[in-house]
């Protein structure tokens, strides 16, 4: 592999979805012993949480299953992610619609959502709203081994 694969992935505050995928994409890549080809970042689509720490439900969530979370800062998507990374990965429809909106389009086809690698595609609920950040993590599990497996096949 003659360069680092880049993922990022968003949801609209990235401090509970997105978070929640790059910690878990991080360990599934360590556990694959692929940690050093990998870059892997989150970002948000709004504003709303710029500068604040990973949620204390996604945090929570993954001590209780013995994956590490780093601290990351929520940060905006900017256009100039799109030129960075390789793969830019949302949670649900309206992520879809502001990644695109702030990228201007997505003509190398790098934006999806991260369940679309499953079998079954559909969007991953907000723990921010829903409070249910169990679902959520089974939901970004089955999303980011789709997705690994899916790497495997094309690239790895």
């Amino acid at each position: 592999l003659s360069e680092m694969i880049k993922v990022l992935f968003i949801c609209h505050g990235n401090i509970c979805r997105s978070t929640m995928s790059e910690y878990v994409m991080k360990y599934l890549t360590d556990q694959a012993g692929l940690a050093s080809e990998f870059y892997i970042d989150s970002a948000a689509t709004s504003r709303e949480e710029i500068g604040n720490g990973v949620h204390h439900g996604t945090r929570q969530k993954l001590k209780e299953v013995g994956i590490p979370c780093g601290n990351h800062r929520a940060r905006q998507m900017m256009r100039r992610d799109y030129e960075e990374f390789d793969y830019i990965i949302g949670m649900d429809a309206w992520n879809l619609r502001n990644m695109n909106r702030i990228t201007g389009g997505d003509p190398d086809g790098k934006i999806h959502l991260l369940l679309d690698y499953s079998k079954h595609p559909r969007d991953i609920a907000d723990p921010w709203y829903t409070g249910n950040f169990d679902d959520t993590y089974r939901d970004v599990v089955e999303g980011c081994e789709a997705f690994m497996k899916y790497l495997g096949e094309e690239q790895l």
